[in-house]
C-alpha cells in the first residue's frame, strides 16, 4: 500500500530520517514524505514517528476540473479493498488553487460516490457505518485531486501525556525536531532554561531512553480489516522492551513561572519518567546549570506584540550570557523575532527554517 506520513513545513527531511530507521524507503514532497510499505509498517511509523502529524493511505490521485470528474474518479476507487460494509467513513476535505474551491461540494461528491460504489459491490442500499472509523479526506491542490484515509486517528502529537497546557506550549512533534536536529542528539545533557510545561524535556527524554511516542495511546488502523490484532501486540510487546528509562541521561529545565513548573512536574510523571528530569525554579539570568557543557535548547517568547518586545529583547542577551556562563556549551533557540541574532550578540553557526503552528521561525544553533 501507499502512505503519505505529513509533517509541518521544514521537517519533511526529519520525518524521511526517522522512516528509514524504521527500515522503511521514502520520498520527500511538500508537506510530507510518500512511502510504500504493509500494514506493520504503517502500525510502526504511526507508533515510533516524532516528527510526523499523521499517516494517511492514499487510495488514489488525479486531475479533476469539474464536479462531474471528481465523481468519476472517486467512484472508480477500490473502496470495496478498504473500507469493510459496517465502516464508519465521514469525509473531510480542503481545496487550494483548483477550479474546485467548494469544501462542502467536493465532501458531499465524494461521500456519494463512495456509497455508491458500496451499493454495488456490497449489493446494499443501507450502509450503518457502525463499525471502525476510516476518517476519508479529499485533498485538491492545483487541481490534482487526492483521496486518503487516516490511519493515526487523532494527530501524532498527542503522546498522552500532556493533559494541561500552559501559555503558548510548543507541539511535541516540533519540539522532537529541535532535539533531533540539535548538537545534543540525545548524547550532550540538554538544558531548557524557558522550559514552561516540559513538553522539550520529556521529548529528549524519550529520544535518550528509546521510547516509542505512541506506546501509551492507540491509532484507527488497529480495528482495521488488515491489521492483525497479534501482529499489532507483537509490535507493541516489542517497543515496550526497547524502552529503556535508565538509559536518560543529564536532562534537566528551569523557569520563572511557578504555576507552569507545576504543569511540567505533572506532566513528566504522567509521561512515565517521574524523577529522570531535574526542574526548578529559575531566572536564566541567574542560572548556573548543574551540568558541564549542556546543549541549551530554548523556545523562548518571541515578543510579537510591541509591547513585549523590548523585554524578550533582554532576554535574549540573558541568553548569550548563559552561554558564556556555561563554557563549552551550545545554544539552540527557536525564534520568530527577525533580529534575534543581533540581540544575542552573535551569528548563528547553523539555522534552520521550521513553523512553529503557522508562524515561520528559524532554529539557531549558535
Amino acid at each position: 500500500m501507499e502512505f503519505f506520513a505529513t509533517a509541518a513545513f521544514g521537517l519533511e527531511g526529519i520525518v524521511k530520517q526517522e522512516l528509514n530507521r524504521l527500515h522503511i524507503d521514502g520520498k520527500c514532497e511538500m508537506g510530507g514524505v510518500r512511502f510504500s510499505g504493509t500494514a506493520e509498517q504503517c502500525f510502526e511509523s504511526n507508533l515510533w514517528l516524532r516528527t510526523a502529524d499523521r499517516v494517511l493511505l492514499i487510495v488514489g490521485e488525479e486531475k479533476v476540473l469539474s464536479f462531474e470528474d471528481l465523481f468519476q474518479f472517486v467512484s472508480s476507487l477500490p473502496w470495496e479493498r478498504y473500507l469493510p460494509k459496517d465502516a464508519h467513513f465521514p469525509v473531510v476535505g480542503k481545496c487550494v488553487k483548483s477550479q474546485l474551491m467548494s469544501v462542502r461540494d467536493c465532501q458531499a461528491i465524494t461521500k456519494k460516490a463512495i456509497v455508491e460504489r458500496l451499493k454495488k459491490k456490497y449489493k446494499t442500499s443501507w450502509f450503518e457505518e457502525n463499525g471502525a472509523d476510516y476518517k476519508i479526506e479529499i485533498a485538491i491542490h492545483s487541481d490534482m485531486a487526492r483521496l486518503t484515509i487516516d490511519t493515526s486517528g487523532n494527530a501524532l502529537n498527542k503522546r498522552g501525556y500532556r493533559t494541561w497546557n500552559g501559555e503558548a506550549p510548543i507541539r511535541e512533534t516540533l519540539a522532537a525536531a529541535l532535539i533531533l536536529t540539535s548538537p545534543s542528539r540525545g548524547k550532550m545533557p540538554v538544558w531548557d532554561p524557558c522550559c514552561g510545561t516540559g513538553t522539550l524535556l520529556i521529548e529528549a527524554a524519550y529520544i535518550q531512553a528509546n521510547r516509542a511516542p505512541g506506546l501509551t495511546r492507540s491509532f484507527a488502523c488497529e480495528g482495521w480489516k488488515d491489521f492483525s490484532p497479534k501482529t499489532i501486540k507483537d509490535i507493541r510487546n516489542q517497543a515496550e522492551a526497547a524502552f529503556h528509562p535508565s538509559a536518560i541521561g543529564e536532562i534537566g529545565g528551569s523557569d520563572i513561572d511557578p504555576q507552569a513548573l507545576t504543569l511540567c512536574k505533572r506532566h513528566i510523571k504522567q509521561a512515565g519518567i517521574g524523577g529522570k528530569i531535574t526542574v526548578f525554579e529559575k531566572d536564566l539570568r541567574d542560572l548556573e546549570a548543574p551540568y558541564a557543557a549542556p546543549c541549551f535548547i530554548v523556545n523562548p517568547p518571541y515578543g510579537e506584540r510591541l509591547s513585549d518586545r523590548k523585554q524578550c529583547e533582554k532576554l535574549y542577551k540573558g541568553l548569550r550570557l548563559l552561554k558564556e556562563r556555561h563554557v563549552g556549551s551550545r545554544m539552540c533557540v527557536i525564534t520568530a523575532h527577525n533580529g534575534f541574532e543581533r540581540c544575542f550578540g552573535q551569528r548563528a553557526t547553523q539555522k534552520r527554517r521550521l513553523y512553529n503552528g503557522r508562524l515561520e521561525c528559524e532554529y539557531c544553533i549558535f
